[in-house]
């Protein structure tokens, strides 16, 4: 085994490993370096979400299975939305559960990064990642988000720069990207992946562009098939429903369609050079959680920051095919206008 090496030592290798390198190969210079093998508090942010309690209990249970890391939950900081009323109405009762499974409520993200050495930021308001990431990485703590990693496609390339810039590793996911089927058709089931189609319920709350609130699992299902690469994007909008059709630089076609009522489900269907293959059910959250213990053991993100960066501008562009009364609209456009307001941001 790898001796552990201090925290010091990392920051000296980082620096050095990080100069001018690439946000990718940053992150790689990271996962090189040994990880501390008796540092496992994890630190929660964000209590307005059922995730803060499932994760909990997964990761702190008696029985835990081995591929979650040895990772406990020690302590968590609430807040947590302000203004979504259906998030701010669940904060006390999930402070009472998580304080139950023996986990320390504490009253600031800056006493909760005093006792953790790994963050997952649960806030169910995409608009407040930005800032509490920040003060995780200035901490110099590995972090995960949950979805979605931000509110706005800019602020999504920002939190993604100052994990560049302090050299501390982040991914976000949706628990949708690691559905059983799913990942069978990225280990080859059936071939080379021609197109997919992928649809989830999509739910609107109006503090978040349209699929940025619920409709991301359709969109990172479809993304987590058909990888990175999409050219342009046309949307076709109805009051109950939506379809979201991206074309690849390859000719391939990949739709989203989000549902807002019923028991609309998770899943989809890929289409191969081999077969077809269904891409649900959704299955729950432990795989997730064994990618993030991964994540915590090696620093190493297991998705591509591009990816999840493009997954954002699709859905971005998307909207703005909305807004155009159903125009094709193209990545790299919107793309341009977020990278403008990402250099306006303080990281």
């Amino acid at each position: 085994m790898t001796p552990p090496i201090d925290r010091r030592e990392f920051i000296g290798k980082a620096m050095l490993a990080g100069a001018g390198l690439s946000l990718t190969q940053s992150l790689e210079a990271f996962s090189s370096t040994p990880s501390t093998q008796n540092q496992k508090r994890v630190g929660i942010i964000g209590l307005d979400t059922s995730h803060s309690i499932a994760f909990t209990k997964a990761f702190n249970a008696k029985d835990a299975a081995a591929d979650l890391g040895g990772y406990r939950v020690v302590a968590a900081y609430p807040h947590g939305s302000r203004d979504i009323k259906s998030s701010v109405e669940r904060i006390p009762g999930y402070i009472k559960e998580i304080t139950e499974l023996g986990v320390e409520v504490v009253d600031s993200i800056k006493t909760l990064l005093d006792r953790v050495d790994y963050v997952l930021l649960e806030t169910n308001d995409g608009r407040l990642h930005l800032e509490q990431s920040l003060e995780v990485f200035r901490a110099g703590k590995p972090l995960f988000i949950d979805k979605p990693i931000a509110a706005s496609l800019a602020d999504t390339i920002a939190i993604f720069k100052a994990s560049e810039k302090y050299r501390i590793p982040t991914f976000s996911s949706s628990s949708l990207r690691y559905m059983e089927n799913l990942m069978a058709v990225n280990k080859g089931k059936i071939g080379k992946v021609l197109g997919a189609d992928a649809y989830s319920p999509a739910t609107l709350e109006p503090t978040h562009p349209d699929l940025f609130w619920y409709g991301i699992h359709g969109v990172e299902t479809l993304y987590a098939v058909m990888g990175k690469g999409c050219k342009t994007v046309q949307r076709t909008f109805h009051p109950d429903s939506e379809v979201v059709v991206g074309t690849w630089d390859d000719g391939r076609i990949g739709t989203f369609r989000g549902l807002r009522a019923g028991k609309t489900g998770y899943g989809g269907i890929a289409f191969g050079t081999e077969g077809i293959q269904g891409l649900g059910p959704y299955g729950g959250y432990r795989p997730l959680l064994v990618e993030i213990a991964t994540f915590f053991n090696t620093g190493k993100p297991p998705i591509d920051p591009e990816e999840t960066i493009e997954l954002f501008a699709f859905m971005e562009a998307a909207s703005e095919s909305s807004r155009k009364k159903g125009q094709v609209v193209s990545i790299s456009s919107v793309m341009a206008s977020a990278q403008k307001a990402a250099n306006k941001i303080s990281i």
